[in-house]
């Protein structure tokens, strides 16, 4: 039985009703009737083999997920998701001002430095924080110098905390071959390729139609994979990251903002409007606003003559000071000042952040991403270290940290060689034709897109 994940009305409900309780919208009675239907507060875990919902039950999730949409958002205001509603409330947005140079060498770092994040983290992902910690003190890997291992770990410990199965066979430290392909690296590839299309002047049109043409539908979660099924019901952006998609608050957006940080180096609120174009196709407000901030500290830290502390700075700029993004951010960097021992400041944010939001949420996530950042002072080990040892979704907070440390340090000799060697400079991926192609190459094609002449900046 082939039992589609992600899209199932009857799936949505939970999730939509854990989102209304994040966004203040008062979603009591839709959860009673809900239950009383006998829908489950929380959906099925993803690939799960529940039969499927009566038909029922399938019509009233998705009347449900209607009337939810309809609750009145308390935080709208703000929160905005329009770009110039989030521009009004930013007093510090950076001032206009044409991109600088980046080598490509730095660009390369960036990279390399975004795989090996990814890499380090993808073993781990979805584990608890106890089993994450575990396995790195058992291999005598604690916290993480280098990739995570298999050796010397007890058996009745792995069974407690089992590897993340479809990553396990190319992503500990015994068997990487190359980075294998995941979808931290193909969005920053489909970034590539729209710009390759479009120009750093594209509309969000422009990447729905290249998602349309590039990305295979199986390699999309969450809220990618709701504004896919969106775009083939006629829905066009920005409602596509609307419809009964509770995810849209998620990380999926963040992930695909470094393309627009690369290529807009110095100028943050390019890159941040570049970022908003490419997420209001499938994320609103926190959602979005976590791209915009990602896309903000790279375009800071590509210049190379930025400390990581302001290029944080840069990216709070572009986030509305009264969001729940730039709470969590504001808050995680004073935890990262406040304590030597980075496993304290991460169980405080576990506290603070696990009991309301899913662990792919945005909000948590960016807090930890600036934490890590923060904690070590971006330096490349200590940064992408400290961000999986984080837990959460550690592939992408890894990724995006081992971005913008790439960036800070400049070239691909400045990063330890035990991290990049295992890369065989070459990359996986099932978009375009970018399988098996080198990093230095790609360096140079986004280099290319960073020097193409744009219109005036926002």
């Amino acid at each position: 039985m082939l039992r589609l994940t992600w899209v199932q009305p009857e799936d949505l409900v939970g999730h939509e009703l854990r989102q209304a309780r994040l966004d203040g919208r008062d979603a009591s009675a839709v959860a009673a009737r809900w239950r009383a239907a006998g829908g489950g507060a929380v959906p099925p875990r993803a690939g799960a083999s529940e039969r499927p919902a009566s038909p029922g039950l399938r019509v009233l999730a998705e009347e449900l997920l209607d009337e939810l949409a309809r609750l009145p958002a308390p935080l709208a205001d703000a929160e905005p998701t329009d770009l110039d509603r989030i521009r009004a409330l930013c007093p510090d947005w950076p001032s206009p001002r044409p991109a600088a140079s980046v080598s490509p060498s730095r660009l390369e770092a960036a990279w390399l430095g975004r795989a090996v994040g990814c890499l380090l983290g993808k073993p781990v992902e979805k584990l608890p924080l106890t089993g994450i910690r575990l396995l790195g003190r058992a291999a005598g890997n604690w916290p993480p110098t280098t990739y995570f291992t298999a050796r010397g770990v007890p058996r009745d410990l792995l069974a407690a905390y089992p590897w993340n199965r479809r990553s396990a066979p190319t992503s500990l430290a015994e068997n990487i071959d190359g980075m294998p392909e995941d979808d931290d690296l193909n969005y920053p590839l489909l970034g590539l390729r729209l710009l390759q299309r479009h120009g750093r002047s594209f509309e969000t049109a422009d990447v729905a139609r290249v998602w349309l043409d590039e990305l295979p539908a199986g390699r999309t979660f969450t809220a990618e994979r709701l504004a896919l099924r969106n775009l083939l019901t006629g829905l066009e952006p920005p409602q596509t990251a609307r419809h009964r998609n509770p995810f849209r608050e998620w990380i999926g957006a963040l992930i695909r903002a470094d393309v627009h940080g690369w290529t807009n180096p110095g100028a943050p609120a390019a890159a941040a409007a570049q970022a908003h174009r490419d997420a209001i196709l499938t994320h609103t407000a926190v959602g979005v606003h976590a791209a915009m901030f990602a896309a903000a500290v790279l375009a800071t830290a590509a210049t190379g003559t930025q400390d990581v502390h302001t290029c944080l700075r840069s990216g709070l700029a572009v986030v509305p000071p009264g969001s729940r993004l730039a709470g969590a951010v504001r808050h995680a960097v004073r935890l990262a000042g406040a304590h030597a021992d980075f496993d304290t400041v991460v169980d405080e944010l576990h506290a603070v952040h696990s009991p309301a939001h899913h662990w792919v949420h945005a909000v948590p996530n960016t807090a930890l991403i600036a934490a890590a950042l923060t904690h070590a002072d971006g330096d490349f080990t200590g940064s992408v270290s400290r961000v999986v040892s984080g837990g959460w979704d550690t592939d992408s907070n890894g990724a995006t940290v081992g971005s913008v440390a790439g960036l800070l340090a400049g070239s691909p000799a400045a990063l330890p060689a035990h991290w990049t060697a295992p890369l065989k400079n070459r990359l996986a991926t099932s978009v375009g034709d970018f399988d098996g192609t080198g990093f230095d190459t790609l360096a140079h094609l986004t280099h290319r897109e960073a020097t193409r002449p744009c219109p005036s900046p926002p």
